[in-house]
């Protein structure tokens, strides 16, 4: 089964090439025949000249950063672009979400909806859709929203996973926080997962992590793209028999969001490294998963810095409520192992009752999946996606710092003059304090 990838706007098709180069360059990677036929299966059609071209559409108000990732593609030499798969227009839409979604998106979407049609008709089997792009600006979360609106009617049945870029905390755009809050709120009504990477954590893996000096949004993105693409790389599960499973994003989405007050997903990958180090380093299941059990419970998203005095709490005081700020809460966690002997691997520490909410057993709060071939070039690596309090703090914080914003009628006049009204960022509003409360309460 396929996945057919939607990038929208600068961030959603610079993440979007990255995620697709790292999956080619994995999936040819030495003689893994079976993995690399259930990879590109998954991501790309072949010609009949042989050459792999990406299941993908992408989608910007402006051409440059479209043709840069068609052009890298192309002379990459691995794979390509469909020549006729995007979409671009002379004008942007202003870092202004209203804009995206109340203008551009109506305006363009027989186009959008034509060409993801295309892909989808390539495939034969629709395994989901996935729509990359920021929350910042305008066309990744304006048109974004409303292209994934459509995708939900035209395909009710599907699975549709939304992978978000948050912006920096110090700000990229003045009225980003208006944005995410409209963006957010939209979509926990039409996607059936929101996968999350904030640009502070990922800057902080390129420099403390990978050493880097002088750190590029090439860098951000690569990061991004390799811990995306260790999600969505063939794995086996508990219930695909010993075959890779055909269903990524189904399975992803019915281990990890059984209920619909809690869609958003963070992700954690160890061990990462300069490519320069790997060939020095070693690297056991026991300590890899040490490490990554304690980065979730003390919600760290890098092995540099893990707070170990953070415990799951005892049974009396997880009767009385929680009892301290640290301890992250789950509802449910995916642990993807690929590598060497990963079969030997123990896991019974992430299955602790303590870790979840004790509305949901350790049977159904925990995934396993595991694939014995190396990924991007990592003797052993282990991702955990989770849905938990991870994200808590910095939607509280978005959305606190826009409703300060909205008190002062800052910049409203922008987002109605295209048609947004001040009850929809009420409603906006509304809709994510209630997922603020809901998370809240995991504890």
């Amino acid at each position: 089964m396929s996945i057919v990838t939607v990038q929208l706007g600068q961030c959603g098709n610079q993440v979007g090439h990255e995620l697709f180069d790292i999956i080619c360059s994995d999936a040819l990677e030495g003689q893994r025949k079976v993995y690399s036929t259930a990879s590109c299966e998954r991501f790309f059609h072949q010609t009949t000249h042989g050459d792999l071209v990406a299941r993908a559409v992408l989608i910007d108000m402006e051409p440059k950063v479209i043709n840069q990732s068609i052009s890298r593609a192309a002379k990459s030499g691995r794979w390509r672009y469909g020549e006729s798969s995007h979409f671009s227009q002379k004008q942007g839409s202003g870092n202004n979400w209203a804009n995206g979604y109340c203008v551009h998106g109506p305006r363009h979407s027989a186009v959008v909806e034509e060409l993801v049609r295309r892909e989808v008709e390539r495939c034969d089997r629709l395994a989901g859709l996935m729509a990359m792009m920021s929350v910042a600006g305008g066309t990744g979360s304006g048109v974004g929203t409303y292209a994934t609106q459509c995708l939900r009617d035209i395909y009710p049945k599907s699975f549709i996973l939304n992978h978000l870029t948050w912006p920096y905390r110090t700000g990229e755009v003045i009225v980003q926080n208006y944005n995410s809050v409209l963006t957010l709120a939209h979509l926990y009504q039409l996607s059936d997962a929101i996968l999350v990477h904030e640009n502070d954590t990922v800057h902080r893996i390129c420099s403390q992590l990978l050493n880097i000096k002088h750190i590029s949004f090439g860098d951000v993105n690569g990061v991004i793209a390799h811990q995306l693409g260790s999600i969505l790389q063939p794995a086996l599960t508990a219930d695909s028999h010993g075959v890779y499973s055909r269903n990524p994003l189904g399975d992803l989405v019915s281990g990890l969001t059984c209920h619909p007050e809690y869609k958003l997903l963070s992700v954690c990958t160890i061990p990462q490294m300069p490519s320069s180090s790997m060939a020095y380093s070693t690297f056991s299941w026991p300590s890899l998963l040490k490490h990554l059990r304690q980065m979730l419970i003390s919600n760290t998203k890098m092995e540099e810095g893990i707070d170990w005095q953070v415990c799951p709490p005892a049974g009396s005081e997880r009767a009385r409520s929680f009892t301290g700020p640290s301890f992250n809460t789950s509802l449910a966690n995916l642990l993807i192992l690929r590598g060497k002997e990963v079969y030997s691997a123990e896991t019974d520490g992430f299955e602790d009752p303590a870790l979840h909410t004790s509305w949901l057993s350790s049977e159904e709060a925990f995934n396993l999946w595991k694939s014995p071939v190396p990924f991007n070039k990592y003797e052993k690596c282990a991702t955990l996606v989770s849905n938990s309090q991870a994200l808590l703090r910095p939607l509280d914080n978005m959305v606190g710092k826009a409703w300060n914003m909205f008190a002062s009628r800052a910049y409203i006049h922008q987002y109605v003059k295209f048609g947004i009204s001040e009850e929809d960022f009420l409603d906006s509003f509304t809709s994510l304090e209630q997922v603020i409360s809901s998370y809240s309460q995991l504890s």
